[in-house]
């Protein structure tokens, strides 16, 4: 668990705030470089865990052995940037020697299917204590209220379903506490049956991720032909998992002057509704502009930090500018998240460039 989240150490970034974060962040520590190092880093902080902490507390105790620690942690450290890699926020692959961002598009950023069968299987497995059990209940009610709130419909109701049959089997192949004792089974007399119940579960999730990424490709395609017969020229097309749903997808299709947004759903009749009358134009300025200062204006406020990390990030970049008092208010936004105004940074910034900034406008 430490060596899956340790890629994530690059949230640093946020104490110089959400901007740089944005162009810190899916990098350095999320790479193949790191992959190959931070096996070793977080072997070592466990290493020495066991020798100073963990055998000082028992001395009996077998000192860790450093090959499985290694196997382990590089396994954890390997899984992260790989699901993260399956959304559309993106990932840079090889830096610091290349920038380049690469997106899965695949996966929503949380999604409660891969939690329900990893974390279910997990659970069914443990033997927990009293304070478990706590811990493990107050995570159920977390994620159900994220469910209940955050998406509602049938995917809360089917995820309350598979909470309530998880715990009726737990409860029902878990053998009794011996009696007068108050003690929970032991891992070993259930070892034989929780490794299959935990390889069927990542048997799953593996073919839940490949269904979902040809489903993915096969969207692609139906939004091409789609846009194509309205006339659309296509310049890319982008096809975006919602939460909970995986048969909906938001979709933006990018044209030489605009991102054309839309909804993929395959049980839907048609499958692709494109709304061309919502679309976001690449660039918006003022009519008393001429492109000569519009450019000069854009660029007087791509110079400004905030803006420069989020295009470093921005995979569908737009740009509108709009008089404000004795200068323009330059809006920088994602085709991504153009319509989710609560992602905060990831919806796009907005600086104000002074008139006196720009030679004759």
């Amino acid at each position: 668990m430490v060596a899956a989240n340790v890629p994530d150490i690059d949230m640093v970034g946020f104490v110089r705030g959400e901007y740089f974060s944005l162009a810190f962040r899916r990098g350095i520590t999320h790479g193949w470089p790191a992959l190959l190092v931070l096996p070793f880093v977080v072997t070592g902080l466990m290493m020495a865990w066991d020798r100073w902490v963990r055998r000082r507390r028992d001395p009996d105790a077998d000192p860790a052995d450093p090959k499985w620690l290694l196997g382990l942690s590089a396994v954890g450290v390997v899984t992260h940037p790989s699901l993260d890699w399956l959304n559309i926020y993106g990932m840079r692959w090889s830096l610091p020697f290349d920038g380049t961002w690469t997106y899965g598009d695949s996966l929503f950023i949380i999604d409660p299917w891969i939690w329900l069968l990893l974390g279910g299987s997990v659970f069914w497995a443990s033997a927990p204590g009293g304070r478990g059990m706590v811990g493990w209940a107050v995570l159920g009610v977390l994620t159900t209220l994220l469910l209940v709130v955050g998406v509602g419909g049938w995917p809360a109701a089917l995820w309350m379903v598979g909470i309530v049959a998880i715990l009726l089997a737990r409860r029902a192949t878990s053998t009794p506490a011996r009696s007068g004792t108050g003690e929970s089974p032991s891992s070993a007399s259930l070892s034989s049956g929780h490794r299959r119940l935990v390889r069927t579960a990542a048997v799953l999730v593996l073919a839940y991720i490949g269904a979902m990424v040809a489903a993915d490709r096969a969207a692609r395609a139906h939004v091409i032909q789609a846009a194509t017969a309205q006339g659309i020229m296509v310049v890319d097309v982008l096809v975006a998992p919602t939460r909970g749903v995986p048969h909906r997808s938001e979709v933006e299709v990018q044209t030489d002057d605009a991102f054309v947004p839309g909804i993929h759903d395959w049980f839907a009749t048609p499958r692709v509704t494109l709304r061309p009358e919502d679309a976001v134009a690449l660039r918006s300025v003022p009519d008393d502009l001429t492109d000569a200062s519009a450019g000069a204006i854009i660029d007087e406020a791509r110079a400004i930090p905030a803006v420069a990390n989020y295009m470093v990030w921005a995979r569908y970049p737009y740009v509108h500018v709009t008089s404000a008092d004795d200068g323009w208010d330059v809006l920088f936004g994602d085709a991504r998240y153009d319509s989710q105004p609560e992602t905060g940074a990831l919806a796009g910034v907005t600086v104000y460039v002074p008139r006196s900034a720009i030679p004759d406008p």
